[in-house]
């Protein structure tokens, strides 16, 4: 957690999402049912979302800087049962809450109405309900818009978003090279599925380390670089072009980087040759997905472990 440089290990992270998926349960989730993750970056997001996948219930995410309409359009389109947000948030779903929506929030005094995050990540893991899931039920349902209309739910299976995984991760030879020794930024809005695919969920497949940064901020993340020696950074255009302009780069220690790779929108020459200059040590690549494939559709064969 690069916010408070608190660690948990794979056993830690295991065990919560299992005390989750209790309290989600006590809560009154039960298998195929939604809860809605409402946060900008943070580790209970990981938590939420894995115990929850436990249960055999749905996530959605949204974005918490969406207007109270637009939340409430996407929570109820998605009959959302229980919201996870923080309490900054918590009075956008105001309307949500009368419609007996439960809201949890993950930081300071609960507000009236609302619970607080330790009725999950504190409850009693034994009382983890057994879910028998099948590979075609729904864990993930993310809103998108693709390139015209509203936001639609997607229907992501287990089956869809493991073997996603496996394509990146998996074999011998993975077209996409994380290992257990790596410490992988996420700087990415987990809300988004480039952020929770390709980051979060590859990096637990791999056994790597996922460094989590609440929000972008170029100072931060160059100096949670050199303390935490990021091995593979994962970023889109518009940080690209913070890093390249900022000439406070060069005084940072970034020689630990060995993969970075963009995506979500096309990145021009101009911008790879001047990236490269800063990160003369990394492989660079560009990679191209969308929401409804979960997201990975083609990727730089230089991310390989032994490249093409």
């Amino acid at each position: 957690d690069g916010a408070t440089d608190k660690t948990y290990n794979f056993a830690e992270v295991e065990l919560i999402s299992r005390k989750v998926a209790a309290g989600l349960a006590k809560l009154g989730l039960k298998k195929g049912q939604v809860v809605m993750l409402l946060l900008q970056n943070c580790i209970e997001f990981a938590f939420v979302f894995m115990g929850a996948s436990i249960l055999g219930a749905i996530v959605t995410t949204a974005n918490p800087f969406y207007k109270p309409g637009e939340i409430a359009k996407q929570a109820k389109a998605a009959d959302a049962r229980i919201i996870v947000t923080q309490a900054a948030y918590a009075d956008k779903l105001a309307d949500l809450q009368r419609d007996d929506v439960t809201v949890v929030t993950m930081d300071g005094v609960p507000k009236e109405g609302c619970q607080h995050i330790s009725v999950l990540t504190e409850a009693d893991e034994t009382q983890c309900p057994s879910v028998e899931i099948h590979p075609d039920d729904v864990v993930a349902l993310p809103y998108s818009s693709g390139t015209t209309g509203l936001p639609k739910g997607v229907m992501l299976t287990h089956k869809s978003l493991v073997s996603s995984v496996a394509q990146q991760v998996d074999g011998e030879n993975p077209n996409l090279y994380f290992h257990s020794e790596d410490v992988i930024l996420c700087v990415l809005p987990l809300f988004h599925i480039y952020s929770l695919n390709p980051v979060l969920l590859c990096a637990l497949r791999a056994g790597a380390a996922t460094l989590i940064m609440q929000k972008f901020n170029l100072t931060m993340l160059l100096e949670l670089i050199q303390r935490y020696k990021v091995t593979v950074a994962p970023i889109v255009p518009p940080i690209v072009l913070d890093i390249t302009k900022n000439p406070i780069v060069s005084q940072y220690d970034v020689s630990s980087v060995r993969i970075i790779m963009s995506g979500a929108a096309p990145l021009g020459k101009e911008l790879e040759d001047a990236l490269r200059e800063r990160f003369p040590k990394a492989i660079f690549g560009q990679g191209y997905g969308m929401t409804e494939a979960g997201p990975v559709l083609a990727m730089n064969l230089a991310f390989a472990k032994e490249p093409f």
